[in-house]
């Protein structure tokens, strides 16, 4: 009596497991797009590149947590250094490692603390992880990748390198803030992801407030990238 009810939930199963696919390529693609658009962006010091393909990732992240943001994450990057990169296995070993710095980190937080102040701590931690583990990695291979010594990247670490990181992933954090309730709205309408069963909270004061400071935050990140830049 019960096979019935074992083949719609193997059903079921699949279907969920089909969308999810379709979703994690449809946004592998996407963050692939938003990388190559990236680069019309001004470098900062002349080699640093604003990459905001992080927000697509972590927005993948948070829908089906820190694997897929790392499996996205490495597909992305892969492609990216057979494609437009110039950087070979260097570049996409410091992708990776940037991304899912920010990404798995933001989404592990998120996971366990699904809420609008999981979000903004999971991201904050997010852009701290991204910072450290940079500094570290650019410490140890910018000097094997650049051809400079060592004490010469040691002086860049806290001009360049340290608000490099900072502006990356606060521009990732605000535009991820901003753009993760319109995407999933849409996805789900799409039905390429599940609807959430969680408890809906409603109230206009607190989104209106999360919607200003996440554009100020935005706002923030902008004005400093457009300094590194040397637009202002």
């Amino acid at each position: 009596m019960s096979e019935p009810s074992v083949t719609v939930i193997t059903n079921t199963r699949s279907r969920l497991g089909l969308r999810t696919w379709v979703s994690l390529a449809m946004l592998s693609a996407i963050a692939y797009v938003v990388m190559v658009l990236s680069k019309a962006l001004p470098q900062v010091s002349g080699f640093l590149q604003l990459d905001l393909k992080d927000t697509v990732i972590c927005i993948g992240g948070f829908l089906f947590g820190p694997l897929s943001a790392a499996m996205i994450s490495i597909v992305v990057a892969a492609v990216e250094m057979f494609t437009v990169s110039d950087t070979g296995i260097i570049g996409l070993i410091m992708n990776v490692l940037a991304t899912c710095a920010f990404c798995c980190t933001a989404a592990f937080v998120y996971k366990r603390l699904h809420t609008k102040r999981g979000a903004v701590i999971g991201l904050a931690l997010g852009v701290l992880a991204l910072t450290v583990v940079m500094l570290l990695w650019n410490y140890l291979i910018t000097p094997i990748y650049m051809g400079i010594p060592r004490d010469a990247v040691v002086s860049m670490l806290p001009k360049v390198f340290l608000p490099f990181n900072v502006v990356k992933g606060g521009l990732n954090m605000a535009l991820i803030l901003l753009l993760y309730k319109p995407v999933v709205t849409a996805l789900r309408k799409a039905r390429l992801v599940p609807e959430s069963h969680a408890p809906q909270q409603s109230v206009r004061k607190v989104n209106a407030g999360f919607l200003l400071f996440s554009l100020a935050l935005l706002a923030t990140f902008v004005v400093l990238a457009l300094v590194l830049m040397g637009i202002l």
